[in-house]
């Protein structure tokens, strides 16, 4: 019988590269991802006489004028800023160079874990959600198994379980106010039996929590994943870094580097995949612009790795969404090149701080101690309250109907609040609110 799915030669010629550079890597790859190849088409015709066609280029299907990019007075009159080449043609499917370029600058200075270390050059996606379903395409089949805290964003069953047929392991978050490294050192060990590859997904500052490890959990988490790889488990490591640069030392001071840094290069066994974005990191939620970033475990053929993996991402985007807004990128990348951006964050983080270190002191309280206990946050957007006494879905209808509060409930009896979007002088009512709500109900 013929294989219903053939391997097209472009794909093959990538998993050779594979199988002679790090052959662990290619077991990780998905039935999909072992499929995936950049084609020789349009797109690479249309870059090669970009830069070769002096005299008539009629290659990709966009509309010029005078030399220039056809466009809309009426639009061009909102972006009197902007040169039309920077926002009317289509973006290259791995994203502008020159935003890979300074993302990567990005990630190199806020990570010291990297210095001297190799890792791949960003990969323009559609922000984190856009980057996790590239990575769920990469890398699982279906019945793969995705480990993780049990204090999770809801948006991974969609795209790992749903989307992608994951089988999902959780392990508590918490044990004695911080991480739980015993819970995830043993789950790793477990969920890997029988199996080769194990995915991992690990989001620091974690939404619906708002916890940041410390150092000394950081470095425990890279060890408990070496153990496992030391015991022959490849392991995809997936960092969603949505929230990183949002580091608030509440109740104690915490890493302010990704793990992807740490696990870069640290074994043959262990692949890390960095999700990030501009998204929250340069508060600009609607443009849409994310990265995701290859870090291999073997600094000798990681240069081979990387290579072998962007051409198989921006298969994948090509496939899915063409390419990433050019405007979207055009901003990210101006942001970044502007002298003035880190101050500006730093006003806008100190901001939040203000806010989470209200809530910390408001929701800590002793007076509400019997209505709700809090669970460890040190920054973020958010923080989780586990109420006593009623269950979280019937308290936020309660909220929202009687009060007109919004909160999410995110488990039996998790209630997450944003401080992100709440000033610091309503901290204090907010809670209030709540506290008679949950007399209210028990």
């Amino acid at each position: 019988m013929s294989n219903p799915h053939p391997i097209n030669p472009l794909a093959a010629e990538l998993n050779e590269r594979l199988e002679k550079s790090a052959p662990e890597v290619l077991s990780m790859l998905s039935e999909y991802g072992r499929r995936a190849y950049f084609p020789k088409g349009i797109l690479s015709q249309s870059a090669e006489a970009k830069e070769k066609a002096h005299r008539f280029n009629a290659t990709i299907g966009i509309a010029t004028e005078d030399g220039a990019p056809m466009f809309l007075p009426s639009l061009q009159s909102h972006l009197a800023e902007l040169e039309p080449k920077d926002v009317y043609p289509y973006a290259p499917p791995a994203g502008r160079p020159g935003l890979r370029d300074r993302w990567r600058e990005k990630i190199a200075a806020e990570n010291p874990s990297l210095e001297g270390k190799r890792f791949g050059q960003p990969i323009t996606t559609s922000a984190i959600t856009h980057g996790l379903s590239l990575a769920a395409e990469l890398f699982v089949d279906p019945g793969d198994v995705l480990l993780l805290p049990d204090k999770l964003w809801g948006n991974y069953r969609l795209c790992f379980e749903n989307h992608q047929g994951a089988q999902i392991d959780t392990f508590p978050f918490f044990k004695d106010g911080g991480f739980n490294i015993d819970g995830f050192s043993a789950a790793l060990e477990k969920s890997a039996e029988g199996r080769e590859k194990l995915i991992v997904l690990l989001n620091f500052p974690n939404n619906p929590t708002g916890y940041m490890p410390s150092v000394a959990e950081g470095d425990a988490i890279v060890e408990a994943l070496v153990a496992q790889a030391e015991r022959g488990t490849n392991l995809v490591v997936l960092t969603d870094d949505a929230y990183f640069g949002l580091f608030f030392h509440l109740g104690g001071e915490s890493m302010t580097e990704s793990l992807f840094g740490k696990l870069a290069n640290r074994h043959p066994r262990i692949l890390a995949v960095k999700l990030d974005g501009a998204t929250k990191e340069l508060f600009v939620w609607g443009l849409r612009c994310g990265f995701i970033t290859f870090g291999p475990g073997n600094a000798e053929t990681a240069d081979e790795v990387c290579e072998v993996l962007d051409a198989k991402t921006r298969g994948l985007i090509r496939a899915g969404v063409s390419n990433v807004p050019h405007l979207s990128q055009t901003l990210v990348q101006l942001a970044l090149e502007a002298p003035e951006i880190d101050a500006e964050r730093e006003a806008k983080c100190l901001t939040l701080c203000e806010r989470a270190t209200q809530v910390y002191e408001v929701a800590n309280a002793p007076r509400f101690a019997e209505s709700w206990s809090v669970y460890p946050f040190n920054s973020g957007y958010f923080m989780l309250i586990e109420v006593k006494g009623v269950e979280a879905e019937r308290l936020r209808v309660h909220l929202l109907d009687k009060y007109g509060v919004g909160l999410i409930a995110t488990g039996k009896h998790d209630l997450r609040v944003a401080f992100s979007c709440l000033e610091a002088g309503d901290v204090e009512a907010l809670f209030e609110i709540v506290h008679e709500a949950i007399q209210e109900l028990v």
